[in-house]
Order: C-alpha cells, then structure tokens, then sequence
C-alpha cells in the first residue's frame, strides 16, 4: 500500500512539469464536430486545443454531449460555437500543489499547461489525481457527488486527515487554508442543496463568516453562518424555514463543526432574516449602543456567499457602508476590540529563556491572530475594502495607501506564523486524544520558535499602538 505521507511530500517538492502532461491536439475553430471527434479518434485522445484568431479554447468529450443536444447536426455546427474559451491556464513550473488549488476552485478537470508563452499540453483531472491519489481533489469530488448527508460527513473526515498531512509535509499554512477554504465552501453549498428546497436556496443567500469567511479556518471550529432572505419570501412558511436551519445546523455538528457559543448560527433567528430586516439589525449594531454589536458586525464583515443569491450580501454590505460613512466614533469603538486581551505579566521573560520552567500559556488566537485580524478588518471597513481575507485585504489597503507595505508585510508574515505554530500545537493535541485550544506553553517551545514568537508578540503590540493612534483610542 502506497505510504500517504510520501504521496503528500510530491506536494513540496514535484512540479506540473513533473505529472503526465499529455500533448496537445489543435484543431482551427471552423471546423465541424464531426471532423474534430475524427481527429480525436485517431490521436487517441479525449480534449482538443481550438485555435480561432488569437483566441484559444478547450474542446472535450463534455462539450460534444452538450452540442449533441442543439437542434443543429454535428456536421453543420463549427466547433469554435461549443468550445469554452475561458480556460484555466497553470505554468509547467509551478508546484503540482498549485494545479490541485486550481481545479478544485475553479471546478474544471483539465487545465492548459504553459512553459513561459508557449503550450506544453493538457493535464487532467485524472492524470493528476493518479499523480497524487486520495487527497484534496478527490475529497472535493466526494463531495460534489455525495447524494447523502453520510458521504458529506466521510468527506468532512477526509478533509481533517489531508490537514494533518499536508502540514507533516511542509505546505505552508496559508497554502493550506485556501485549499480547506474551498473544499469547506463546496461542503456547506452541498449540504444546503440535499437540505433546503429549491425555492428556499433560489430565494435566499447562505452565508458563512468568521475565520470562515476570510478564508483562514483549517481545524473545524464553531459554526459562524445566517440565511439571508429576498424581502417578502413566501415559498415557505416560516416555520419550514427554521426546520430547514435546524437541520443544517445540526447537519455541520454531524460534520465536526461545533454550534457557535453566541448562537451565530442561522438554526438562530436574528441570523435569519429577510433583508429589510437585517438592514435595520445592522443599524441597531451601530446605532443601538449594544455592548455585542461590535463584535456581531466584525463577524458579518467577514461574510462570504455559499449558494444562493449573491445579491442579498451586496445590498446588505452597501446598507452597511452608507451607515459607516463618516461615522468615526463608531469605528473607533469597533476598532477598540483589538485592544481587549492583553499579554499576561511577564510574559516576555517566557519568551527569552529566563521564564523557562513557568507553566503559564499564552493564548495565540487572543494576543496575537485576532489583534491582526481584527485591526486589518477595522480599516478595511473604513475605507470600504470589499475583500475578506488578511492578506486581500493588506493588499488592497497598501494598493490604495491607507497602509505601508512594509508592515502589511510583516503583519502577514506574523499571522502566517502564529496560524502554523497554533495548527502545529491543535494537531498534536487531537493525536493525543485531547481537544485543540489556542495555547502554547513558551517552556515547551524550541528556541527558535520561542524566539519568533517573542518577535511576533512584539509586533502584534506595535500594531496596537498603530490602531490606537490611527483610530484615537486614548481619546475615546
């Protein structure tokens, strides 16, 4: 039987290059169908390249399925009307890793290979799947064809076990949660389709949030999710609704996410609202002096759609804007929140050695993942950035000048770290039979990481005084 852990480890070290890239077959745009599946014929082969001006497409067996259900005849339609020319296009020389991503968030089975400008071929879903069998692309394919809630639940448990190996082999952790990202999006939007009735997905928004959201949840953690729902709903009663949320939620328990302590959950009717309602519960976060509406609106803030209408999170996050717009006190009471936990005494002396047999630990989510987070998540709500992960949003703030790069850079570069070594800790926890937590022990730290998290700590309180003054805090 072929070791998992080796298979994972040709994640690191194996380029596209590397996999069967299968060469490519071209055929000119005006050809007929019935000339192309010919050619196909006799090269064996299954997908053509199609050359039409300076526009290049992919022809498959999947696009001949879909002509033959035109009224035209194969012979008389030219292939260049059923090709899709919006390919997905992967460099020979990135990492097999990159063109596992690639399928999986853009749910294609065979992406063009280049080496530098020019075409090096083709490579398939299963030719990859073969290179590296039984991981992430089958888990998003389990997931995709799972007809039950039982197969949704073994394909949530096969999406821990890829965790584990992919960090045992030296992904790195943001790598990691892109990918668990996109498989958690494909698992939520699947449950909700075998759940909610047609009329109920088609007349609402399913949202996740939180760490969710952004795209920086890897263990499963609480249920941050709501229901949006078009104004005037009455597919279902709203009973029928509620029955539905209930059952999703306890769907994701079955799964191994845990229900949120706060209730964040649509199972919850305040996250399960049409949207003229939750318009004015976003106002009543702002404007209604409720020591937890912060907290509520940083959670919605971090809201990405699953299935259903996308439009319902555009109109609620534009009602969210035009109520932020000048309101200066109320960012700087959201902003405050970073500064809520606060480094244990000494806690520098832990770090440096001289602290080494103190069984105290330090709360990495508290001190220094959220700070970030949060700070990042109160400019970007200033200045009406739209993106929802740390890194999109640093981006886009240095992109407009409302952040200097060099500490967006070193901001990401701490997050990153604190994420990996709280993964490292929570996976050997869950190996010992233990429940994951964010805390570490400074004794039980090798130097060098005790070292850079004495570092990390320090420019976690470096961006604090930045929030503080930014957002005149000490005078709020």
């Amino acid at each position: 039987m072929p070791d998992p852990r080796r298979e994972m480890l040709s994640l690191v070290t194996a380029r596209v290059r590397d996999a069967f890239v299968r060469k490519p077959v071209y055929v000119d745009g005006a050809l007929d169908l019935v000339a192309v599946c010919r050619e196909l014929a006799a090269r064996g082969a299954t997908s053509a390249l199609v050359r039409d001006g300076t526009r290049l497409g992919i022809f498959t067996t999947t696009d001949l399925r879909d002509a033959l259900l035109r009224d035209v005849p194969p012979a008389a339609l030219a292939v260049r009307e059923v090709a899709r020319f919006d390919i997905v296009e992967v460099q020979a020389d990135s990492e097999v890793f990159e063109a596992l991503w690639l399928m999986v968030k853009h749910r294609v089975h065979r992406l063009v290979v280049r080496d530098g400008d020019a075409v090096l071929g083709v490579l398939g879903q299963l030719d990859l799947v073969s290179f590296v069998a039984h991981h992430s692309h089958v888990v998003a394919l389990q997931i995709d064809e799972a007809t039950t809630l039982a197969e949704l639940q073994r394909a949530a448990a096969s999406t821990d076990e890829m965790v584990a190996l992919l960090h045992g082999s030296g992904i790195r952790v943001e790598r990691i949660a892109h990918l668990v990202c996109e498989l958690n999006a494909r698992l939520f939007a699947r449950t909700w389709a075998l759940l909610a009735p047609p009329a109920l997905v088609q007349g609402s928004c399913l949202l996740v949030m939180g760490s969710e959201g952004r795209g920086e949840q890897i263990l499963k953690t609480d249920q941050d999710n709501a229901l949006l729902l078009r104004d005037g709903f009455d597919a279902l009663d709203a009973d029928a609704v509620a029955a539905v949320a209930t059952r999703f939620s306890a769907a994701l328990a079955e799964f191994g996410y845990p229900p949120c302590r706060g209730g964040v959950m649509l199972s919850n009717p305040p996250w399960r609202q049409e949207l003229a309602a939750f318009r004015e519960t976003l106002r009543g976060w702002l404007l209604g002096g409720s020591a937890d509406g912060p907290m509520q609106l940083a959670i919605f803030a971090d809201a990405v759609v699953v299935a259903g209408d996308a439009s319902l999170l555009v109109q609620a996050r534009t009602h969210l804007d035009d109520l932020l717009a000048g309101n200066d006190v109320y960012l700087s009471r959201f902003a405050a929140a970073a500064n809520q936990f606060q480094e244990p005494v000494h806690w520098f002396s832990r770090l440096t050695g001289r602290g080494r047999h103190d069984a105290t630990a330090l709360d990495l989510k508290k001190l220094g993942i959220f700070p970030i987070v949060h700070g990042v998540r109160a400019l970007a709500l200033q200045h009406h950035v739209r993106e929802l992960g740390t890194a999109a949003r640093t981006d886009r703030l240095v992109a407009a000048g409302r952040l200097d790069a060099t500490l967006a850079r070193d901001l990401l570069d701490t997050l990153h770290f604190l994420m990996a070594l709280r993964l490292k800790h929570q996976l050997a926890q869950r190996a010992a039979g233990q429940a994951p937590d964010d805390t570490v022990l400074p004794a039980a730290l090798p130097l060098l990481e005790r070292e850079t998290l004495r570092d990390a700590l320090a420019l976690v309180q470096r961006w604090r005084s930045f929030l503080v003054h930014h957002f005149r805090l000490d005078a709020s």
